[in-house]
């Protein structure tokens, strides 16, 4: 039996622009957190490494759809250099910043800044869609780049805190801004690979992709999935630490990638025949169900281990196909934004699920910041079961859906 992977790397240019944009997407995981380790080391107060760390996430959650937008319509080099460069230059400045004692506000517009840094997974996958669109290759590539975020979560974070911490505090700042240099500008070099820029109409208003029924359904679902992941993080934390084993958070962590990076491989080897809407409805209820053992496992490492892994294996395949939606229900004019909502709305759900599960820790006792993880699963398979309808349809003409956009 041929190998699925293998098989879609076979594809002129893919192996270069997938290893450089794995390289160039680490400061995802490793900016946000290596401006807390950052700043708590150089200055010493906590909220203020949170507020400058938050300020980078938002901004970009609001920054990089638009960004995409102008890819969509100008090109990926055409755009995506720029702001890298301004993103580079602002990170540089921040990490001056901190290093030399400037007032707070340098660190808070240099954050603001560094913002325009854009969304390289969206990018990526505009690449394997241009190559594979409507074939079946197009989901195992999908599937090979849902693990590829994984490794960036699990790698980027545990890089960045790591070199703060053993080297200097700037260390992991400067090796996530080098990474973004050089990882983007040896993507960007790949041009046979780069998508065409394909024309809109010119008699229809352009409005953003968010205004489409599928990507407000897809993303407001993985605001919700972003907040089980982030929920499992901050819970297994505050449990390791309850049961006088904090050492084992990293290993629990670990444990919850690995269930839902397994899978997602296995998802893209089968090439399921299902629809895909069915397909993520199907994925989002598994992840309901499995949350529920995590209410009960917070007596022991290893049975939280277990139920960790466990409510992690829907994950990658909630991802594989609400992104491939996106690829079949979104305009090929809008690709690239509408990919970059769903990596927003994956982001704003970590930010939210990360505060409501530590609020409930807070108040409430450690085991039970999983009710989090609960409710927010329930919200998706409600969400994405209303949407069947929408979700179900074939994609619409350029035209069509910007009339629809517009209106």
């Amino acid at each position: 039996m041929p190998n699925p992977y293998s098989e879609i790397f076979r594809a002129p240019g893919a192996k270069g622009f997938s290893a450089a944009a794995f390289f160039a997407r680490l400061p995802i995981a490793m900016a946000p957190i290596g401006i807390v380790a950052m700043l708590s080391q150089t200055r010493g107060e906590y909220w203020l490494a949170g507020a400058v760390s938050a300020t980078f996430a938002l901004a970009n959650a609001v920054v990089s759809p638009q960004i995409s937008r102008l890819v969509d319509r100008f090109g990926q080099r055409a755009v995506v250099a720029p702001a890298t460069f301004v993103s580079v230059i602002a990170f540089a400045v921040l990490v001056i910043a901190a290093n030399q004692g400037w007032p707070a506000w340098t660190l808070f517009a240099s954050a603001l800044l560094s913002a325009a840094m854009p969304s390289i997974p969206a990018m990526v996958r505009a690449r394997w869609t241009e190559i594979f669109r409507n074939r079946p290759e197009l989901n195992t590539a999908f599937a090979f780049e849902s693990a590829a975020d994984e490794l960036v979560y699990i790698a980027g974070a545990s890089l960045s805190v790591g070199l703060a911490v053993s080297l200097f505090p700037e260390a992991g700042m400067i090796v996530s801004t080098i990474f973004l240099a050089l990882g983007t500008t040896a993507f960007l070099l790949q041009r046979s690979t780069e998508p065409e820029v394909r024309a809109f109409d010119s008699d229809v208003p352009q409005r953003s992709a968010i205004r489409l029924r599928p990507v407000q359904i897809i993303t407001l679902a993985l605001i919700f999935v972003g907040a089980t992941f982030a929920t499992a993080e901050v819970s297994a934390v505050a449990i390791t630490k309850q049961l006088g084993q904090p050492g084992a958070a990293s290993f629990v962590i670990g444990v919850y990638a690995l269930g839902s990076f397994v899978v997602g491989l296995v998802i893209g080897a089968l090439n399921p025949k299902l629809p895909l809407q069915r397909q993520l409805l199907i994925a989002v209820s598994i992840l309901a169900l499995t949350a529920l053992p995590l209410l009960v496992a917070g007596t022991s490492v290893a049975l939280l281990a277990f139920a960790v892994f466990l409510s992690g294996v829907a994950i990658s395949p909630t991802f594989i196909t609400a992104f491939g939606l996106i690829e079949r229900r979104v305009p090929e004019t809008m690709l690239t934004e509408g990919v970059t909502w769903v990596m927003t709305g994956i982001g704003i759900g970590m930010a939210l699920g990360a505060f409501a599960s530590g609020w409930v820790v807070d108040n409430f006792g450690p085991a039970n910041g999983f009710w989090v993880s609960v409710m927010a699963s329930l919200a998706t398979v409600l969400i994405v079961a209303l949407g069947q309808a929408s979700l179900s349809g074939e994609r619409a003409s350029d035209k069509a859906s910007l009339t629809q956009a517009a209106e």
